[in-house]
């Protein structure tokens, strides 16, 4: 799946495509998060922005039979076209994704390029709608069979449903059957997870007095609209990850596919962040291990707000065939954690999680290059990985990586003749012997050396 940019905040024109590890570095203010952010908001809003149209001679021929059969083939052929309308449209309202002002998006465009391995259409499908007394239709699709069945499920003449509905409820029914699995569910930690962790009981409480104030005005106030205009001042992933942190008991309802199938990946990232959280009666703690002692938010570390968001993602909301976003994840952690981290991404991507970082940390690089280096059939590589704890599960396949630099380089843009200098994302080597070339730390690291080596020793 190739996503692809134009005008998007400081890029001018860009693309890359998603792998089970997508990858991208850069200076700051290179358009990495703006790139994140679009990604994660098409992915959120693509059954808002995407539309099938069904004939409404199928509809009628519907009411008057009582069955149809639609082939899901002739709407295959047609997908990227599907596709194309729905990118036009969300491009129009990427704004809302920002919460900025229209006009600073007027000329961007987003578009997602799909190839016939990409889509995966949803087998077995079942799907009913009608009132809670009686059910109208039926939208059915057995096995990898290329017919879908509409089917009729009261007389035609109780029917008094407009005929725009009936064909947007079975549009509905074609596009999950068509993309519900080929758009991965994302989960987005942005790099504001931090204060997000330390303020999510103010964050309730202002929202509760707010709406207290408001509701005793006589002026004609709209409390929800206004309190929902004052919340829409932040980027989309923000105030998910605000929603996020303020339902954590909620979430602890839940148990994950980790939790269910790979308590281990849980077991050492309790090791990694040195304790376990706790979500007791509207509070949240965080317990340090072989100790009873309880830390509210503002008493603990700084890596512990960090991966708050993390830890219960994996523990109550995680599934297989989620694009876990982090912008960041080097954010406030030690270099060895950052190794640590990196190795537990990879645990992820090895059971069925796709992994979206954006970093500025030669550590992350470094250790994902140690973990597709040691993926050889190699004694002696095999020898070196046990010898320094690196277990099967963190071997990375190179195939599965895909990693981009963002900078300026000569491109020539689309609707332009000639080649200019501007930001775009600039794909990285990766090869399976020595892992991701990453030059956007290479100079930095390789200028410190310089300068290091010429104060040792001289010129």
């Amino acid at each position: 799946m190739k996503v692809m940019v134009k005008n998007l905040g400081p890029l001018k024109q860009a693309e890359f495509t998603l792998g089970d590890l997508t990858i991208i570095c850069g200076k700051n203010n290179c358009g990495k998060t703006y790139a994140t952010y679009a990604l994660y908001g098409f992915l959120t809003l693509w059954k808002e922005s995407l539309s099938i149209h069904v004939d409404h001679q199928k509809i009628q021929k519907l009411l008057s039979e009582g069955t149809i059969g639609l082939d899901i083939h002739n709407y295959i052929k047609n997908a990227q076209e599907i596709l194309d309308r729905a990118c036009v449209r969300f491009s129009r309202e990427i704004s809302q994704v920002f919460s900025s002002a229209k006009k600073l998006f007027a000329d961007t465009s987003f578009r997602i390029e799909m190839n016939e391995s990409d889509l995966k259409t949803r087998q077995d499908y079942q799907y009913s709608s009608g009132t809670m007394r009686n059910q109208l239709f039926a939208i059915e699709r057995k096995g990898d069979s290329p017919i879908i069945t509409v089917s009729l499920l009261v007389e035609k003449e109780s029917i008094r449903i407009p005929v725009n509905y009936i064909a947007q409820m079975i549009g509905d029914s074609l596009k999950d059957v068509l993309f519900g699995l080929t758009f991965p569910r994302a989960q987005i930690s942005s790099t504001e997870r931090t204060g997000a962790a330390i303020f999510r009981n103010e964050l309730d409480f202002a929202r509760n007095r707010l709406l207290e104030e408001m509701a005793k005005q006589e002026n004609g106030i709209d409390p929800m609209d206004l309190l929902l205009k004052t919340y829409s001042t932040y980027a989309m992933p923000v105030t998910r990850n605000v929603d996020f942190t303020r339902s954590l008991e909620e979430s602890t309802k839940n148990e994950s596919y980790i939790a269910q199938n790979h308590s281990g990946i849980l077991n050492d990232f309790s090791d990694l962040i040195g304790g376990e959280y706790v979500a007791k009666r509207g509070q949240l703690y965080f317990v340090p291990k072989k100790t009873n002692i309880r830390l509210i938010m503002n008493e603990s570390s700084s890596s512990v707000k960090s991966l708050l968001y993390m830890n219960f993602y994996l523990r109550h909301v995680a599934k297989k065939g989620d694009l876990l976003m982090i912008d960041e994840p080097e954010l406030n952690l030690h270099p060895e954690n950052q190794r640590r981290l990196s190795r537990l991404f990879v645990r992820l991507i090895n059971v069925g999680i796709k992994v979206f970082i954006t970093t500025h940390s030669d550590y992350f690089i470094r250790e994902f290059n140690t973990m597709i280096m040691l993926n050889q059939n190699d004694k002696r590589l095999k020898g070196i990985a046990e010898k320094n704890g690196y277990k099967q599960e963190e071997m990375l396949d190179a195939e599965k990586v895909r990693a981009y630099i963002a900078d300026k380089a000569l491109i020539k843009a689309t609707g332009n003749t000639r080649r200019s200098r501007c930001l775009t994302f600039i794909p990285a080597k990766i090869d399976e012997k020595y892992g991701i070339e990453m030059k956007s730390f290479d100079s930095t690291i390789n200028n410190m050396n310089r300068i290091q080596d010429e104060i040792t020793w001289g010129e």
